[in-house]
């Protein structure tokens, strides 16, 4: 456990993704079997355990301390792994180490009491940084900033192998990934993904720069919407369908209903989409579905999906990847026609001779019912290869829209924002408030915030897009101008607006306002700005068809 908590520890620090990546290359290197492969199960999401709940190791933390203390403490450090980990109480003559195979295998033999037990039992004998690993470990919520993606690129950086075959066998493997690591160090062949459901490193697109434009031959490129969607590669097998997200991780389990059994066999590649091919729905609805592994029939009945189809990787036994875009789009067409003929499946319109003109018209009609992100470019001749490949594809995105809005609530972030107030809640002013009175006396309410007699409604949350510098003095606004206390959340007075940018506003009930922004991001922090010049709900609820 203690190499496992330095690595997480490193992690959680390190600034930069190669410097993460080393960091795993390092670990994978130098830490035997099987600790290596259930740590690196655990940064993928895939650790073979059930998880801990958060309840019960507040449970465990009462038992140790006094419970109005540890409350006082889970309120100022906002983590709780983090909190129980620093007040759990030190006995230095207790330490022994304990392997991070050791934990995993017994929690899947024991009941969930003698867990309990055997929590209390680990924690008594491990330091501080250990226990921190240890809650994290158990809770799933590692939140180190590595993903999937990095952990296998850092074990084909530490084999020396090409990241595209570990990515094909990965599906085929389980934690602790012994047949994985007997291949890379070669005591036994490559585990076979012939005709097995496997996923393919995705081809991706580079941002169209506005320079890059008059450069452009537009007569060599097939022009298509970006849909508003989860990129994702649909695999029919030997051994069944399998659903892939961008990054490799198997989704299927979240969309039965698109991986159903199919007699076509191949690789294709789309846009996962809520609604059907004649009724699109909007991202959010699709969003109720992504976090979802085992969704229940009438989640899927009333949040339907399904695949706009955009290309073919391989068909059959035949990989058409090195062949030109051009090639591959006649044989989809022909097999969309045939074994992918089914009602979830939908073929991606290409759009009318590519041009910049056209180009222009298309991304001002992108923002028309919100469900188009803005214009792909594709090269005829292209081939499908892994990653950003200049020059092959491109995509112009719709331009942000913005408002201003007012900062409500506060909290922590996670990592090395684990000290500052780093996420926040912004609202807007309700139907017909913002001429009212806006310097009266503020209550708060977990809904919307009443100043005089008007009322702020919460419609963003951001935690992206200021620098260092501005983090640490929004900080400080925040920290000078408390209100309320709601558990680790602070309310501030409302007297700070943020100009947000988000790429959409879409209906919904989940919030009293009626609306959501998707994807906002701070813009600027408008310091000079007085609050009851933000923009309204209804100012928002006007950009819903933009």
């Amino acid at each position: 456990m203690r190499v496992f908590a330095n690595l997480l520890q490193s992690l959680l620090y390190a600034p930069q993704r190669l410097v993460k990546q080393a960091y795993l290359v390092e670990f994978i290197r130098n830490t035997p079997d099987p600790d290596r492969g259930y740590a690196l199960s655990a940064l993928t999401g895939e650790l073979p355990i059930q998880g801990v709940k958060a309840g019960l190791i507040r449970q465990i933390a009462y038992e140790r301390c006094d419970s109005v203390l540890f409350d006082l403490s889970y309120d100022f450090v906002g983590d709780l792994a983090e909190t129980v980990a620093l007040i759990w109480p030190q006995n230095d003559n207790l330490y022994a180490e304990i392997s991070v195979s050791e934990i995993i295998t017994k929690l899947k033999t024991v009941s969930r009491i003698d867990a309990r037990i055997v929590l209390k039992q680990w924690l008594d004998q491990m330091p501080e940084a250990q226990r921190w690993a240890l809650l994290k470990l158990l809770t799933g919520g590692l939140r180190v900033g590595v993903s999937a993606r990095m952990v296998r690129l850092a074990l084909a950086q530490a084999y020396q192998t090409d990241v595209n075959d570990i990515e094909q066998i990965w599906p085929l493997i389980e934690p602790p990934y012994a047949e994985l690591f007997n291949w890379l160090e070669g005591s036994a062949d490559k585990p076979d993904a012939a005709g097995r459901a496997v996923f393919r490193p995705m081809m991706l697109a580079h941002p169209l720069l506005e320079p890059e434009i008059e450069r452009l031959d537009f007569t060599s490129f097939q022009a298509e919407w970006k849909w508003d969607g989860a990129r994702i590669q649909l695999v029919s097998g030997t051994d069944g369908v399998r659903l892939f997200s961008r990054s490799g991780d198997d989704i299927s389990s979240t969309f039965p209903e698109i991986a159903k059994p199919l007699s076509w066999k191949g690789v294709i590649d789309g846009e996962l989409l809520a609604g059907t091919p004649d009724q699109l729905g909007s991202f959010q609805q699709l969003q109720l579905r992504l976090n979802r592994k085992k969704p229940s029939s009438k989640l899927m009945s009333e949040n339907p999906v399904f695949v706009r189809v955009y290309d073919i990787l391989i068909d059959g036994d035949s990989d058409l990847r090195d062949n030109s875009l051009e090639h591959r789009r006649a044989l989809l067409e022909a097999q969309m026609k045939s074994g992918l003929n089914v009602a979830y499946l939908d073929l991606s319109e290409i759009l009318a001779e590519a041009s910049f003109a056209n180009l222009q018209i298309w991304r001002e009609q992108c923002r028309a019912g919100g469900l188009i992100e803005g214009v792909m470019l594709k090269h005829k001749t292209s081939s499908y290869q892994a990653g950003r490949i200049k020059g092959s594809w491109y995509k112009w995105k719709r331009a942000p829209l913005t408002a201003d809005l007012v900062i409500l609530y506060a909290q922590r972030g996670h990592g090395r924002r684990s000290s500052f107030f780093s996420d926040f809640t912004l609202g807007a002013w309700a139907e017909d408030s913002k001429t009212d009175n806006k310097t009266g006396t503020q209550t708060g309410t977990k809904t919307g915030t009443k100043t005089g007699t008007a009322t702020l409604l919460p419609v963003a949350k951001a935690y992206s897009g200021f620098s260092d510098d501005e983090l640490k003095m929004l900080d400080k606004f925040v920290r000078e101008h408390i209100v309320q206390k709601f558990g680790p959340v602070r309310e501030v007075e409302k007297t700070l607006v943020v100009e947000i940018a988000f790429d959409s506003v879409q209906r919904s009930k989940r919030h009293k306002s009626g609306i959501a922004t998707r994807f906002p991001r701070f813009k600027a922090i408008r310091w000079d700005k007085p609050a009851n010049e933000a923009n309204s709900v209804s100012d928002l609820i006007a950009m819903i068809d933009i």
